[in-house]
């Protein structure tokens, strides 16, 4: 027998939140609001670390499209977090150009260092380590991306250190 599989529900987003949404959909004509999905996403990660399927029904629900649709849009770009992640998320590009050039490497050198394996995040919280397709940097690899936002080139072993223990520190400042 198979469980029947529970309804979403949509996740009701703060007054702050809509107003940002809105602001998106506004940059679009009004039979194409649908357009600010990835807007949208990236708002409710930015606010809660990741995109639940409550959090994809609620983009649904405000942007009139179906769920499955902004699901596959969650799914397709590996910038959204469709789970919980560690406070600092690093993506190492493991593309052939970066796997010629040690990225394969690099991510099993992040794995030994940190003591966990790809996809998985610190048991304190604070890395959580990810397999990433082409970043762009070809000629700079292998590279790496922290948050989605700090792109790292060259990353040697020494240099993954040095990244390694400056975010620790700065962690342990704060």
């Amino acid at each position: 027998m198979s469980a029947t599989p529970r309804a979403i529900e949509p996740m009701a987003f703060s007054e702050a939140t809509l107003a940002r949404f809105a602001r998106e959909v506004a940059k679009y004509p009004p039979d194409q609001k649908q357009s600010a999905v990835m807007a949208c996403l990236s708002i409710v990660q930015q606010e809660q670390g990741w995109v639940s399927p409550e959090a994809e029904k609620g983009v649904a629900d405000y942007l009139g499209m179906p769920a499955m649709a902004v699901h596959e849009v969650t799914t397709f770009y590996n910038m959204y977090n469709q789970r919980p992640v560690g406070k600092f998320k690093l993506n190492v590009c493991t593309n052939l150009p970066c796997t010629l050039r040690d990225g394969g490497k690099a991510l099993q050198y992040l794995e030994r260092k940190l003591g966990i394996h790809m996809g998985e995040t610190t048991p304190d919280g604070l890395f959580t380590l990810q397999q990433s397709e082409c970043l762009g940097a070809c000629a700079d690899s292998p590279v790496m991306l922290v948050n989605d936002r700090h792109m790292c080139s060259f990353m040697t072993q020494d240099k993954l250190d040095q990244l390694i223990d400056g975010l620790k520190a700065a962690e342990d400042q704060a």
